[in-house]
């Protein structure tokens, strides 16, 4: 079987069970025993479906079973968990990825002496306590370099360790429980087991991975806290068909989310996630917009700005004044590079297309090394980089305490270091130093007016850190990615009611929604808000979102409740009146263009808008008056000599059309220009000029053949009007023919 395959039938039979069509599940699952030749399970499935069989015998017998709602779910849950055995048992058996292969090599390795690992870890702390207290020569350190990479070798054990369990028992509960429970245990290591527990509730379902990750989110460390939470909606999101069946599951959720410090940490959280949806838009604006721009200045800047002295004063709030003489040739660049470091502030993934190639280094070939935070103990740092160099010291305290990059960065960044010369290391560890320390300023003065900013910092860079790894990872196909996901939380089962509960963080989360583009989204909270709280800015904000997705239907049925409310009543009009005009409905779309005169008569905007509802009510000289009058306002606006010269020729005013035509010709034509310049020669009594406008419709203009004959037809009517004779169209337009084949 491939393993399409078997994820295909794996999601069959699991929608069948959440529905609670056991009977198709059922089947679906025989047949998938059978064909993989899992024998050994085919006792389990018939006890299984017997019991079922019974259950359905008794109660359409009537035999009341106070009992029977209880055995039911058991056998919900059952048949889950079957399922899941046969879908593991198969994907072991079958699967080439790179999370299969190391789970069959690792089968032999797990930690059966869990008492002797514990006593083993406890130990290494309190041996290294003791090693602090004497003065060790430079033998002493390399031997404890090598104890201290023994040492972590062993906790990269215990991660595939977990994350190859699949469910887990009492004792393994117990023992995992013990080791994040080691005092003296560096942070880092525990951040991994809680990664290890994430990947591996993420491969297999176990009520109990759960029950470990809240507990962890009790923690007092406050990377342990938002590694369990991101692990909890990671999980809670894929396995939000199962929740309904788990109430002790959400339950827990939702006692968590009685506190408000929770409802604030998941809030920035779940946006943390949406926000991932723009890191490929704002690698491609860095990587097409503001590289090239730099680029393009960069051979100005060594003349224009004396770098020693910037990196002299580089600690000063005052902006250099010759920095606008460096944007002049490029006034937009100034601009977006304000949007880069307000995106950079607000948590945006800025780095990530500077990082992608800095990912070869051996250290990344261990899975484990993508998920654990940076620390300067960390022995595959002291292996690379010489710790007795100042210099290195300096900018591994540096890098250790910068917010704005994640974790995988961190170790990409210190490795890049060793191929760095010492004189260019120096700077940049100097400017870097300087950034920092400033960063780090500011974020203690927003630690003091806003709490929790620097849990926001790292629930962003444990987040990174596994976009890199989904995205990034040499064997990235072999992973199912998660940031792939619609990440729709308010649809879901068990986060959707949580959040459901505080209209607040709904509101929120539609707002970011809105404001980077994603209306459908946008539209679905927006419509759950309105059916708690009507108000004329959710009916205008709904209204638009269903605009931008071109359903104007729904999109003029709320912006008409809008109206109901006085809030920017011109804005609401000029909606109201461009839905009925993608409606077909050019008559009632002038009615709210004329309310919106009322209000704003000097808007050439709403006049123009005005003129397009006249010509296409066929009304040609009222709408050559508004077109006029939008001229007059605003002389030399080439976008009104379109329809003036269009108007004027329907209108029987020829020679006029021909001025604005060629007024047209002269700036940037379009097809249609060429076409309608042809039609006003012809009318003219121009037959050559007009074939060779028609002409350059087509190789000049860019119509195809068919579709020039196409909007040539809509026009006839117009020409006939003209004094074109219908007869003389046949043979115009096979004369055409003939030109284009010269």
């Amino acid at each position: 079987m491939t393993e399409k395959e078997i994820h295909s039938s794996h999601r069959k039979i699991c929608y069948n069970l959440s529905e609670r069509k056991l009977k198709p599940a059922f089947t679906l699952l025989s047949d998938l025993i059978s064909q993989a030749g899992l024998g050994t399970l085919t006792d389990e499935f018939r006890n299984l479906e017997q019991n079922y069989r019974f259950m359905l015998k008794y109660t359409v017998e009537g035999i009341k079973d106070p009992e029977r709602k209880k055995i039911y779910r058991h056998l919900v849950l059952s048949a889950f968990e079957l399922t899941d055995q046969v879908h593991e048992a198969l994907k072991v058996k079958y699967s080439s990825s790179i999370e299969y292969q190391k789970k069959r090599g690792f089968d032999r390795h797990f930690i059966e002496n869990t008492g002797e690992f514990l006593t083993e870890t406890e130990g290494f702390y309190a041996h290294k306590e003791l090693e602090a207290l004497v003065n060790e020569t430079l033998a002493g350190s390399k031997k404890r370099m090598g104890t201290d990479m023994e040492h972590k070798h062993k906790l990269v054990t215990l991660f595939y360790h977990i994350w190859f369990r699949d469910s887990l028992n009492s004792e393994d509960v117990d023992f995992i429980s013990a080791v994040l429970a080691i005092e003296d245990l560096f942070s880092p290591y525990r951040s991994l087991i809680l990664s290890a527990l994430t990947l591996s509730l993420n491969r297999y379902f176990d009520p109990r991975k759960f029950s470990l990750l809240f507990d962890c989110y009790e923690d007092s460390d406050p990377e342990i806290r938002q590694r369990a939470l991101i692990g909890i909606l990671i999980n809670f999101y894929r396995y939000d068909y199962r929740l309904p069946f788990y109430p002790d599951l959400t339950g827990r959720l939702k006692i968590l989310n009685e506190r408000p410090d929770f409802k604030k940490n998941l809030e920035w959280v779940i946006l943390q996630f949406i926000r991932t949806k723009e890191t490929e838009k704002i690698q491609q604006k860095i990587r097409d917009e503001i590289i090239p721009e730099m680029i393009r200045i960069s051979p100005n800047l060594k003349n224009k700005i004396n770098l020693d002295s910037l990196m002299d004063d580089s600690l000063s709030d005052d902006k250099n004044p010759e920095w606008e003489e460096i944007f002049k040739d490029s006034p937009g660049l100034l601009d977006k590079m304000e949007e880069f470091s307000k995106l950079q502030m607000e948590g945006a993934d800025v780095f990530l297309g500077s990082f992608s190639m800095l990912k070869s280094f051996p250290f990344f070939s261990e899975i484990a090394n993508w998920f654990i935070p940076f620390f300067i103990e960390n022995p595959d740092i002291s292996s690379q980089v010489d710790l007795n160099d100042p210099v290195n010291q300096t900018f591994l305290k540096t890098i250790a305490s910068a917010p704005i990059l994640c974790n995988s960065d961190k170790y990409s960044f210190c490795f890049s270091l060793t191929n760095i010369p010492t004189e260019n290391r120096e700077m940049i560890v100097q400017g870097m130093k300087a950034e920092m320390d400033q960063f780090n300023e500011l974020e203690k003065e927003e630690e003091l007016s806003s709490p929790g900013k620097n849990e926001q910092f790292i629930s962003n860079q444990v987040i990174q850190d596994l976009y890199r790894f989904y995205k990034l990872h040499p064997r990235k196909s072999d992973f199912e990615d998660v940031f792939n996901w619609h990440f729709d939380f308010h649809n879901t089962t068990g986060l959707g009611q949580i959040l459901k509960e505080d209209p607040k963080v709904l509101r929120n989360m539609a707002e970011f929604y809105f404001a980077k583009n994603y209306f459908h989204e946008a539209s679905e909270i927006y419509a759950f808000l309105l059916a708690e709280e009507q108000s004329g800015e959710l009916y205008q904000k709904i209204a638009f979102c269903h605009q931008k997705q071109g359903d104007f239907q729904q999109a003029l049925e709320h912006y008409l409740k809008a109206d109901l409310y006085e809030l920017n009543k011109k804005w609401n009009l000029r909606k109201i009146a461009l839905c009925y005009r993608n409606l077909k409905n050019p008559a009632k779309a002038l009615e709210y263009y004329r309310q919106a005169e009322i209000l704003d008569p000097e808007n050439l905007g709403i006049q123009l808008s005005i003129g397009h509802c006249l010509l296409e009510l066929e009304q040609f000289e009222e709408a050559l008056k508004c077109y006029f009058r939008v001229e007059y306002l605003s002389p030399g606006n080439s976008k009104v000599w379109r329809p003036i010269g269009w108007c004027s020729f329907l209108t029987g005013k020829k020679e006029q059309a021909k001025k604005y035509f060629a007024k047209l010709l002269d700036q940037s034509p379009t097809k249609h220009d060429f076409m309608n310049m042809g039609h006003i020669e012809w009318s003219l009594g121009n037959r050559k000029a007009a074939l060779t406008c028609y002409k350059k419709s087509i190789t000049e203009g860019g119509f195809s053949e068919d579709e020039f004959l196409e909007v040539f037809d809509e026009d006839l009517h117009h020409l006939v009007n003209q004094g074109i004779e219908k007869e003389d169209v046949p043979i115009m337009l096979d004369q055409l023919r003939y030109f284009l084949e010269e």
